[in-house]
């Protein structure tokens, strides 16, 4: 079966919601997402959206702190792009129906939260769920939006590129129309063209073992990007949370950046406030920064986790700004009113991922990224807290804009593509090999290419990955597509490339910190690590 529009997103979180609702104006949109809708990173953001809003606030100090946070590798005009946005992208959010929290005691303004690394009180929220607000209220726009189709639970396979239909095409030309994608009720692989495709697939925090995300973070955007020869770039670069609860029952719950900010103290198991010993703003702190000490001083201690205490807080104000962790936490057994929260860290933001240009465009002509999925410069080395959610808007803006006019006055039919061609797969009797290699290449990237790295980590990793991916890439074209091959094929991809920018990266910067290579070189490495398919290989 074939489908075909003006626009194809893949992925439903804020930032292909948001380009959906925008390109409806101009055509026809189909919208790909692999779970239901709602099932994204963006649904489970807690903290919120950082922009200049107070009039105490200023663009130049918003700038100033995103680009400390980057450790020297933001590119300073998509950051002042960036921030100057913001107040127009948060209307259009309100415009929309996101409802924001309001000042306490029934005021005019809203409650402009503060994070680590921010200098003011700049984060929009919804007390501390802004992710699903947001999320729910541009879907209810989508589903009314008679230019919008929504295709839950189909996940794009890989894209359609025109060299793939005529070999004989340049690669300087080389154009995107499309996607190959797995409907996952029937198991049927569909062909979607369309003259323009958003990847907004979110991150990949399922490489590692411990992640704060949900089980659809699997890199599935950066992986078909690369594999059609987009150029992505800055994958050493991996955010780890570090504050995600510690409990055996507990999976993925994330205790939001923003109960830092409202003056939680990170505590050693015996009560010690340990931040002061590494960081001139104490629990405010960056993240890498607060993630490095975390998880120094659990190898002293041998602890398996720390304290995050915000006890001293009135139990009403609790309640009342942090309902989602009260309530979670105390389904644990655990009353953040009276006990410190056990927390350790977890992989959390793909700093890095498709690379972009000022407008969304990637190398690959019409194909364009927001989100996660891709590398637009903002973040450097190290993304600030809850910039986020406002570079997805921002960008998926701007890609609109763009993909209008690369479509605009086009007259010329979708070129025919061949439908999907399983060839010789059958269907697999052995899953074991699907779960085997998942457990053990989350394992290898926890351990080797984690919060802290070493050269000989970083080596074994290589050669890990290269007889895994191996064994993946001929189990995949052996069987026949599943959800869950298509998602280990991707986390392969997405590990082999932080992988192999990590081990070209030798210093330490931002969210990269290899013990061999303990300081920054800004004199040969403050540049971006560009990889693209074809200029050498890695294994």
């Amino acid at each position: 079966m074939e489908h075909r529009s003006d626009f194809l997103v893949i992925g439903s979180g804020i930032a292909g919601l948001t380009f959906a609702i925008e390109a409806a104006a101009h055509g026809s949109v189909s919208v790909v997402t692999k779970r239901e809708a709602r099932a994204s990173n963006t649904y489970y953001a807690q903290g919120g959206i950082a922009s200049v809003w107070d009039k105490r606030d200023r663009f130049d100090l918003h700038l100033e702190d995103t680009l400390r946070a980057g450790d020297g590798l933001c590119h300073h005009d998509v950051v002042e792009m960036v921030v100057r946005s913001g107040p127009a992208r948060i209307r259009d959010l309100i415009d929309r129906g996101c409802h924001f929290s309001r000042e306490a005691g029934g005021g005019a303004g809203y409650d402009l939260g503060m994070e680590g690394g921010h200098s003011r009180r700049r984060i929009l929220h919804a007390r501390d769920c802004t992710g699903r607000e947001v999320e729910e209220s541009l879907l209810q726009r989508c589903r009314e939006d008679g230019n919008i189709s929504l295709f839950e639970n189909c996940i794009a396979v890989d894209l359609i590129i025109e060299s793939r239909m005529r070999p004989d095409t340049p690669a300087e030309q080389d154009r995107c129309w499309g996607a190959y994608v797995l409907d996952i009720a029937d198991s049927e692989v569909r062909t979607f063209l369309a003259r323009a495709t958003l990847l907004s697939t979110g991150g990949a925090g399922k490489v590692y073992l411990y992640t704060s995300n949900p089980d659809i973070a699997t890199g599935d955007g950066v992986a078909m990007a690369y594999r059609a020869g987009a150029e992505v770039a800055g994958m050493e670069f991996y955010q780890f949370h570090p504050t995600c609860l510690f409990h055996p029952e507990a999976k993925s719950f994330l205790i939001s950046e923003a109960v830092r900010g409202e003056g939680g103290i990170l505590r050693s198991r015996e009560g010690r406030a340990f931040m002061a010993e590494y960081h001139e703003r104490k629990d405010l702190a960056p993240r890498d920064i607060v993630a490095r000490a975390i998880d120094s001083e659990m190898k002293k201690s041998g602890d398996d986790f720390v304290l995050l205490d915000i006890t001293h807080r009135s139990a009403d104000f609790i309640r009342d700004r942090f309902p989602t962790i009260h309530e979670n936490c105390l389904s644990y057994g655990i009353d953040i009113t009276k006990d410190p929260i056990p927390v350790v860290p977890a992989a959390h933001y793909m700093c890095g991922g498709v690379v972009t240009d000022t407008r969304g465009r990637t190398s690959l002509s019409r194909l364009y990224a927001a989100g996660e999925t891709a590398f637009t410069g903002l973040h450097g080395a190290n993304r600030l807290a809850s910039n986020s959610l406002l570079e997805a808007v921002v960008f998926s803006h701007l890609a609109v804009e763009a993909a209008v006019e690369a479509v605009k006055g086009d007259a010329a039919a979708l070129p025919d593509a061949a439908p999907w061609d399983p060839g010789g797969a059958r269907a697999s009797t052995e899953e074991v090999v699907i779960t085997q290699n998942w457990d053990a290449l989350r394992r290898l990237m926890w351990n080797y290419v984690g919060i802290v790295r070493s050269d000989k980590r970083l080596e074994r990793a290589r050669k890990q990955i290269c007889m895994l991916v191996e064994e993946i890439t001929e189990y995949y074209y052996s069987v026949l597509v599943t959800s869950d091959l298509v998602e280990l094929r991707n986390i392969a991809s997405v590990a082999e490339l932080i992988i192999e920018s990590a081990s070209r990266r030798k210093e330490s910067r931002g969210l990269h910190y290899n013990v061999d290579h303990p300081e920054r070189d800004d004199e040969n490495w403050k540049r971006d690590i560009v990889l693209r398919r074809g200029k050498g290989e890695f294994c």
